[in-house]
């Protein structure tokens, strides 16, 4: 590929009410802001996870009553999404994205996905507005297939990645590490293999030397083979939902950052959005562009054939 590889389906942004927090149709405005202001680009559709790949990282019996719409009431309070036919379709896509970004990434260099980062799904539950983890399923779906065997999780989403955390604690093929608000969701945290926790209010400057000594720490100490990215755009100053402070100008420069730093260590690179809450549902859809943005540059930049 000349340009670089995309995952995304229509079937993202299924049928969902505009008046619930989770923005659903900010997957479809994505991937019309990226058609307007990243045309370096070339789109990859992905197919559903298999079942059996998904039983590999979450219980069967949890896999099943969700696929089948028997989730107890509780359990979909927690998750805090309505269940619906499409919304288990979208799952299910998403999941395969994730997956098949990090294909794409092993063969090209880097590769981003238009959606994912549902660090809050545990084993047997979801949370946080995550049924399923992308990132666990993913990282134990690319030792499986001998495609990596040190997979690093690096995780900036502004809330901690508690579910990874606890699915891949004694996973010795990979290393968790989450960068996080400390005083936001989850309120218990799960101890990952590495935790970072940012004061309130934190601004560009600092977050961004944080980011980078953390990321170049871990790839020094740990030497992974396999990076997935989850660039979480909750840090955003204006986010619904987070707690920190950082600009738009701050987004980027933390993105082509890391990125830049995971390709030059000869590292494949899977990039997912992870979170984004604002009312003004194409607002919270430009900010995820923004490791879109960053990561096309790099690929234009580097050789895939080292990235």
């Amino acid at each position: 590929m000349k340009q670089l590889p995309i995952v995304w389906d229509a079937g993202y942004s299924p049928v969902f009410p505009d008046s619930h927090r989770f923005p659903m149709a900010k997957f479809r405005l994505l991937k019309e802001w990226v058609d307007h202001h990243v045309p370096a680009t070339e789109l990859v559709i992905p197919t559903p996870c298999p079942i059996d790949i998904l039983e590999e990282t979450h219980d069967p019996n949890y896999v099943s009553d969700f696929q089948f719409g028997f989730l107890d009431a509780k359990v979909i309070r927690e998750i805090g999404l309505p269940w619906s036919q499409g919304l288990r379709d979208r799952t299910n896509l998403a999941l395969g994205g994730t997956i098949k970004t990090c294909e794409l990434a092993k063969t090209y260099g880097l590769a981003s996905h238009l959606a994912g980062g549902t660090h809050h799904a545990h084993y047997d539950r979801g949370s946080g507005f995550c049924i399923f983890n992308d990132l666990a399923v993913s990282a134990r779906y690319l030792v499986t297939e001998g495609l990596a065997s040190r997979v690093l999780i690096f995780d900036c989403d502004v809330h901690q990645g508690d579910g990874t955390a606890s699915i891949l604690a004694h996973d010795s093929q990979t290393f968790t590490c989450s960068i996080h608000a400390e005083k936001n969701f989850p309120v218990r945290k799960v101890e990952s293999d590495l935790d970072v926790n940012c004061p309130d209010g934190m601004t560009d400057d600092a977050y961004i030397s944080l980011v980078f000594e953390t990321l170049e720490s871990v790839i020094t100490s740990w030497h992974p083979d396999f990076v997935i990215y989850d660039a979480g755009s909750d840090v955003h100053i204006d986010d619904a939902l987070g707690r920190l402070s950082i600009t738009t100008d701050g987004l980027y420069r933390r993105d082509y950052g890391v990125i830049s730093r995971i390709c030059n260590a000869g590292l494949p690179c899977a990039t997912v959005i992870g979170g984004g809450y604002d009312k003004d549902r194409a607002r919270v859809a430009a900010r995820h562009g923004v490791v879109i943005s960053a990561a096309a540059r790099i690929f234009a930049e580097n050789n895939p054939s080292i990235c």
